[in-house]
């Protein structure tokens, strides 16, 4: 292909060192500790100002800095070493060409949001997170994966809590100049797509992020070609209004198919995480029916190369747009199609008590030969879900899978664990990542060793909250109470339980304020002290979830908790990796079964964090009775509130007789090694199981390489 991809910043650096500028525009450094050195050796007070972002360092930085680093032995030495494993990661044979030589076409991986990094803020939450380590691992197996998703101009939110507890949203513009992004262009001019609606036309440009091998391309309307209010359609996340949710799942679907067509791609498998790309199929179709064919026959020609993972067994998360959004952005769509409008609506019909809607996971599951739930019980839940699609079936028999998610190790993992590992593990450790008996070796690991990395992430987690309620203070407008209630009196010693998601309503963030004062007489235990972290972000239009993460400030700034209950504002992917390696116990309350998978646990799973958590998703597969805890009972309930009772009177006696004695059980040396057998069975039992390595080889053999035959 003659397409190039310009970048958006050149650097001016001294020749043996010149190769910095092009880690700095391949997020491969972001899952590899010794590149992060690297770039931190070079100033490691402006790398922690900045955010961790290369790009910005090596703009910022004095070139008199950089010439000396080009002449210091040991940064040299570091220098060669990573290039030699930076090369060494793009030349050697991969699993997928070991295993599946046949993957040669790419897979078409499409998704809302990406999550790969703290500064590329094109994410709002887990969905994100996990397609960002999808990318990541696609590309450690060597998978012909290109991703599809949107360049969002202002990126999400950031999250600011007033001192009566209400969350504000501030968005702040980005700085392309700034980001590991570049605009493909040919001939010196951006490559870009075009989508009709029917009273004007939408073009969008595509920019490029390298994820490792991995290539992805992320679509932006913020072109002179468009007017005012379209060039806004790819400025945030999840615009509210249903206008332009509908056009930009359009813009996703059909015209990612699009773009990846005008760059030349041919791909043999197309996967839609979650419904918002399900229009893809709609396009792929036509471009059949543009050719002679039937809409019928286009359909079945492309359904066995369509996959489709649904994400939440909740209604509200899959998104349905009535009727009339139909007439007014997709008229022009079924006459392509050769479809009538009744026939197209049809397609993703879906009876509401408010009325008929166009569904977007419908849609999807009618038009994909193979679809999937994130976790054994969402696969349930989802059989049960869509049963009705299916009608001459038995719930067993409806077809839609599960694949339980996983996190990218490398990406999660402490780096004081890793070495840890490493030491006694052996240096080849990660190869053995998925194999279940290789993790029996972790029982080799000195007690007091493991408890020394333990309370070292946790004093980095205590200096981390300090120097960002340092921050905030500098900056003013912070009253002291939020001082107090942002971390400042934590206790690195003390036992500290970890809070950290989205906050909507079903997560129950609140069900450990059910009692306030047995929750008082918890965390103020003498010489057993316990400290609870929040974290998390409400959507701009959750008024239930923003009222529900005031409720839990307003108890949060109590002066009787003494300062051991905190919520840090701004939950991002840099404040997530300071918590899950650095908290003690990792609590998750969702009302069963609305949570779907969860990752957050896992995260904090592979850093020896206990799970302390109502049996759904990922940890109803995970619980074994000693690798952490359950919160209330595997079973339906016949009502929220009974199941609410139930689950919070659970969660406090669980801490007040298991956790809390077991954690401050110490020998002569200050160790609990009850504690540490727990950490190691947490260990043992989910690094292999819940690792993305797991996860994407089960995409490739459960759905990628059948789709080739299909």
């Amino acid at each position: 292909m003659d397409f190039k991809t310009k970048p958006s910043q050149k650097f001016d650096l001294p020749k043996r060192i010149a190769r910095l500028g092009e880690l700095a525009y391949n997020l491969w450094w972001t899952w590899h500790p010794e590149a992060a050195r690297l770039f931190g050796k070079l100033d490691y007070d402006l790398w922690e100002r900045l955010g961790h972002n290369p790009i910005r360092l090596l703009q910022e930085i004095g070139h008199g800095r950089l010439t000396q680093a080009a002449k210091e032995k040991d940064y040299l030495a570091l220098y060669d070493a990573l290039f030699g494993d930076f090369d060494s990661y793009f030349t050697n044979e991969s699993w997928s060409q070991k295993n599946h030589p046949e993957l040669k076409n790419p897979i078409a991986y499409f998704s809302m949001e990406f999550g790969l990094h703290e500064t590329l803020p094109i994410y709002s939450g887990g969905l994100g997170v996990l397609a960002g380590d999808h990318l990541k691992e696609s590309s450690d197996l060597g998978l012909p994966l290109v991703a599809v998703g949107f360049m969002y101009g202002q990126g999400y939110f950031s999250q600011r809590i007033s001192e009566d507890g209400w969350q504000d949203a501030i968005n702040n513009p980005l700085t392309f100049e700034h980001l590991p992004v570049t605009l493909v262009t040919k001939n010196d001019k951006p490559v870009t797509i075009q989508i009709e609606f029917p009273d004007r036309n939408i073009v969008a440009q595509i920019w490029e992020v390298r994820v490792g091998r991995v290539a992805l391309y992320l679509l932006d309307s913020n072109v002179e070609a468009n007017n005012e209010y379209d060039r806004l359609l790819t400025a945030r996340l999840y615009w509210s209004d249903l206008d332009r949710r509908v056009m930009q799942e359009v813009l996703l679907g059909v015209g990612g198919v699009r773009a990846l067509r005008a760059l030349g791609f041919k791909p043999a498998v197309w996967h839609m995480n979650e419904g918002h790309a399900s229009f893809l199929t709609l396009e792929r179709a036509r471009e059949l029916v543009a050719s002679g064919s039937t809409f019928e026959n286009a359909a079945k020609k492309t359904l066995g190369q369509n996959v489709f993972t649904t994400h939440t067994p909740v209604p509200a998360g899959n998104d349905e747009f009535p009727l009339w959004l139909l007439d007014k952005y997709l008229a022009k769509l079924w006459p392509e199609l050769g479809l009538t409008r009744e026939e197209f609506v049809d397609i993703a019909k879906h009876h509401q008590p408010h009325g008929e809607t166009f569904s977007m996971p419908v849609l999807a599951l009618k038009l994909s030969g193979g679809s999937n739930g994130v976790s054994e019980l969402h696969g349930e839940v989802s059989r049960d879900m869509w049963k009705f699609l299916w009608p001459d079936r038995e719930e067993k028999d409806v077809p839609i899978q599960h694949v339980t998610n996983g996190v990218h190790t490398a990406n999660w993992m402490a780096r004081r664990l890793n070495n840890l590992f490493e030491n006694h593990l052996g240096g080849d450790w990660y190869e053995h990542l998925d194999e279940p008996a290789f993790w029996s070796k972790l029982d080799t690991v000195p007690d007091s060793e493991l408890w020394a990395v333990r309370l070292h992430l946790k004093r980095k987690l205590a200096f981390y909250m300090r120097e960002r309620v340092r921050d905030r203070w500098g900056h003013g407008g912070f009253h002291p109470v939020q001082v107090v209630s942002s971390g400042v009196l934590i206790n690195p010693y003390a036992l500290t339980i970890g809070f950290a998601r989205r906050f909507a309503t079903y997560k129950r963030a609140n069900l450990i304020l059910s009692d306030i004062e047995r929750l008082l007489d918890i965390i103020n235990r003498p010489n057993m002290p316990v400290q609870i972290i929040f974290a998390g972000k409400a959507h701009p239009a959750d008024e239930p979830g923003k009222q529900l993460i005031q409720k839990v400030y307003r108890t949060v700034k109590k002066a009787e908790t003494g300062g051991r209950l905190v919520f840090l504002e701004d939950y991002d992917m840099n404040l997530a990796r300071y918590l899950v390696q650095g908290v003690d116990v990792w609590m998750n309350t969702p009302r069963r079964p609305m949570e779907a998978s969860g990752t957050s646990g896992m995260k904090a799973a592979i850093n020896g964090v206990l799970n302390f958590s109502v049996l759904d998703g990922w940890w109803r597969e995970a619980y074994n009775g000693h690798n952490g805890w359950s919160i209330g009972e595997d079973k339906e309930y016949e009502s929220n509130e009974i199941q609410d009772t139930a689950d919070a009177e659970d969660l406090y006696h669980t801490l007040e007789h298991e956790i809390i004695p077991l954690y401050y059980n110490r020998d002569p040396k200050e160790i609990s090694h009850e504690w540490l057998a727990r950490m190691k069975n947490t260990m043992k039992t989910c690094i292999p199981q819940f690792s993305t390595r797991r996860m994407v080889k089960e995409y490739a053999e459960k759905f990628y390489v059948p789709a080739l035959k299909k």
